[in-house]
């Protein structure tokens, strides 16, 4: 198996929850990179988009995606923006298997349904569900560079995971 498992994919698509069972499955440290930010910087990450902004945030993504590309054996769980910058996508894929994470724009505005803490959908107003489509369409030539996308949508945690688990074994010498 490669060395990291890197989850990716929309905001909502189950990242960290799923992240933290794949961890449990694979017997395998998990790091949420924007927990890791916000553990650092003390401060959530609505907050540093507030105080700072976004590209002070970036910054310190891209620190944490160099950071974690030179461990090995995680399962690391980006950010929804963190594959648009392309050496982070080039770090991550180096590091291990790439696997994005789906759902339907309207599964996904379910799932974000909690304002103050999507700085990226809370700007949207009334328009939240057009900003996910937006969003989505603009990220997705970069989500299409994962080598693996499970759509999250209608399936159980369980499910997904023994999904990645059979698209992992393929790796395994």
């Amino acid at each position: 198996m490669k060395d990291n498992v890197i989850l990716t994919g929309f905001m909502g698509t189950g990242k960290s929850s799923l992240g933290k069972l794949l961890a449990t499955r694979l017997g395998r440290p998990f790091v949420d990179i924007d927990k890791k930010i916000e553990v650092e910087a003390q401060l959530s990450i609505p907050k540093i988009f507030e105080r700072f902004g976004e590209e002070h945030f970036r910054e310190l993504e891209r620190a944490a995606v160099r950071e974690l590309s030179e461990r090995r054996g995680l399962v690391i769980a980006t950010g929804g923006g963190t594959v648009k910058d392309a050496e982070n996508l080039r770090l991550l894929k180096n590091s291990g298997v790439v696997i994005c994470l789906t759902a339907e724009p309207e599964e996904i505005f379910r799932r974000t349904a909690r304002r103050g803490e999507r700085p990226v959908l809370d700007g949207g107003g009334n328009e939240r569900l057009e900003t996910i489509k937006r969003l989505l369409t603009e990220r997705k030539e970069f989500y299409d560079r994962a080598d693996y996308q499970v759509d999250t949508t209608n399936w159980s945690p369980i499910q997904i995971i023994d999904n990645i688990c059979r698209y992992l074994r393929q790796f395994r010498s």
